[in-house]
């Protein structure tokens, strides 16, 4: 029996995480639970898992996460709280020795420097066989790509790497020219082709800087370089991500795009047991197809690897940007492409500093409010 602390309960991973637990009573149980702010929902969800323990960050704060994330009676801790809050309380829980189920992007991103030798260094350690890290805490992830890598790569070495594929859908736009997404709207844009997912991340999706924050993440979890990480888009969305080897080879990981398959690996691994989830068969789709990602209409890719290049805090000021822009989009403030150019003004004003909690948080705030500024200026 796996006892979870869900922090981030009501949202898509949240609501597919109790999917996930309702499914295996005999061996997973929730202890606690944790939202930002939607109440009623938090107290129908305690209510139907018998979960005594619950919190609202908007509420109680950063410390009730923390709480809940080093708790004696947690084994696993599910991520899926956004920002600084979910930092704070991902660091006390690798800190605490617990297993840390990952799915907010930014906790990587913005602190992969700081939160991988908490988890024993990257997952696949150059040298050592899997599983060899010093006991502590882990990391496994629950991104689909990401999840897919975790899969593939077991029993591998980091030198044993080539590179690593994270497939894309390509989103609603797909195939898309510069003026074709000029007059893009909020509802275009929130219309994602395979997964149903929350705004914030189906945004990230049609701009695809869902792309260049995976690829940040790939860096830090499976320890390789930047320009060992690449995108492709595959919109039929069944090959999650591609491991190719120094001999030549690749591996993959199929299956029909549903989180809550990435979500019980993440949660019980190394075990693998029935989920009740559709088996993929080959049969029902002959024709997968790849395509080129074009990186002079959707930059983020090209970003990122700037970002990276730059070091220290950047890669943080960049994600911090692309929260504010995507935000301004949803409220209508900026239009579609204007995404792309907060998060670039951002990235050449900014002057990188050396990484620390503390001071990735400090960058984090800052950006935060000059990207604000720019919005302001560039509001249509």
């Amino acid at each position: 029996m796996k006892r979870i602390a869900l922090l981030g309960s009501t949202g898509s991973i949240g609501t597919q995480t109790l999917d996930v637990v309702a499914q295996h009573p005999d061996r997973l149980q929730v202890v606690s639970l944790a939202a930002w702010s939607s109440s009623n929902l938090l107290e129908e969800q305690a209510q139907r898992f018998g979960v005594g323990k619950t919190a609202l960050v908007s509420r109680d704060g950063d410390q009730a996460l923390i709480d809940f994330a080093t708790a004696d009676d947690v084994d696993v801790v599910v991520m899926s709280i956004v920002g600084s809050a979910g930092l704070r309380a991902t660091v006390a829980a690798l800190q605490a020795g617990k297993r840390v189920a990952l799915a907010s992007k930014e906790v990587l991103v913005s602190a992969g420097e700081v939160v991988m030798p908490l988890a024993g260094g990257s997952i696949l350690e150059s040298g050592e066989e899997f599983g060899a890290r010093p006991p502590g805490g882990e990391i496994t992830p629950i991104d689909s790509e990401h999840s897919a890598l975790f899969q593939c790569l077991q029993g591998f070495r980091t030198d044993q790497i080539e590179s690593l594929i994270l497939t894309a859908s390509g989103g609603p736009f797909r195939g898309r020219g510069l003026k074709d997404l000029e007059g893009v709207t909020r509802e275009q844009a929130l219309n994602h082709p395979t997964w149903n997912m929350g705004g914030k991340i189906t945004i990230d999706s049609a701009t695809l800087m869902n792309k260049a924050l995976e690829m940040i993440e790939a860096r830090w979890l499976f320890g390789v370089e930047m320009d060992q990480v690449q995108v492709v888009v595959h919109p039929q969305s069944v090959v999650h991500s591609l491991a190719k080897l120094k001999d030549g080879s690749a591996l993959g990981q199929l299956g029909w795009p549903d989180m809550r398959l990435p979500i019980q690996v993440a949660l019980l691994h190394p075990d693998r047991v029935p989920g009740g989830f559709r088996p993929w068969n080959p049969v029902d789709t002959p024709s997968l197809t790849f395509e080129a990602l074009d990186e002079s209409v959707f930059r983020g890719p090209r970003l990122a690897r700037e970002a990276m290049a730059a070091g220290g805090d950047t890669a943080c000021a960049l994600n911090a940007a692309n929260e504010v822009a995507v935000d301004a989009f949803l409220k209508g403030e900026i239009s579609f492409l204007g995404i792309y150019g907060v998060i670039e003004d951002v990235l050449e004003r900014h002057h990188p500093s050396p990484a620390t909690l503390e001071s990735l948080l400090g960058t984090d705030l800052e950006t935060r409010r000059f990207a604000r500024s720019v919005v302001e200026t560039n509001r249509r």
